[in-house]
């Protein structure tokens, strides 16, 4: 069976689970286009161009996460003291679902508060609107760290930093595990990534 096949298996499994277009996307760490190939066409026409991140080996297994949040934090942190003038983090803002362990790891790590925000692709409302998850920290007057799991377009990160910053809270760093864009940067706010991907076409 090849990739594509297993990936086609894959998205309509969790459709069939009752996941919705977005979830799956989340699922499988890929663009919503290409989730709406694998789910509407069979194998004829053309592929969307889309990298596949499978990091199941490490986000099944809690003393990988915690490792991999120790990593997070060194590769956005440069060594020594904060330099003058540099923001310190007050909390971490994980984006829900796949990046909340993760960002309570580093909130946990750094001693910092912890706050979930729910993407407007999860909304059932309309129109769609993102949320803050009012179980966690609240982000008015905090300094706040952005962490998730994969940039596949920058759509998340950039409404998580709009809505942030329209809910008095400072957004200074948004750190990933992959970038599959080459993003440096999302509305003013750095982004730190331990990989970025490129597709060589």
């Amino acid at each position: 069976m090849s990739s594509l096949d297993e990936l086609i298996r894959r998205a309509r499994l969790l459709h069939a689970e009752g996941h919705s277009q977005s979830q799956i996307s989340d699922e499988l760490n890929l663009s919503m286009e290409t989730v709406t190939y694998l789910l509407m066409k069979e194998k004829e026409g053309d592929v969307p161009k889309d990298i596949l991140i499978d990091w199941t080996s490490v986000s099944g297994r809690a003393d990988l996460l915690d490792d991999l949040a120790a990593l997070m934090i060194g590769r956005s942190r440069p060594p020594g003291p904060p330099a003058e003038g540099q923001a310190v983090a007050s909390a971490v803002v994980g984006i829900a679902l796949s990046s909340v362990p993760l960002a309570t790891l580093i909130a946990l790590q750094e001693n910092l508060k912890l706050a979930v925000y729910h993407p407007s692709r999860h909304s059932a409302a309309d129109p769609k609107v993102g949320s803050l998850s009012g179980n966690f920290a609240p982000v008015s007057g905090e300094t706040c760290v952005i962490v998730d799991d994969v940039i596949t377009s920058g759509k998340t990160l950039r409404e998580a930093v709009e809505y942030l910053r329209s809910h008095g809270a400072d957004p200074v760093s948004i750190w990933v595990i992959f970038d599959k864009r080459g993003i440096r940067d999302i509305d003013g706010v750095a982004v730190q990534a331990l990989f970025r991907v490129s597709r060589l076409d």
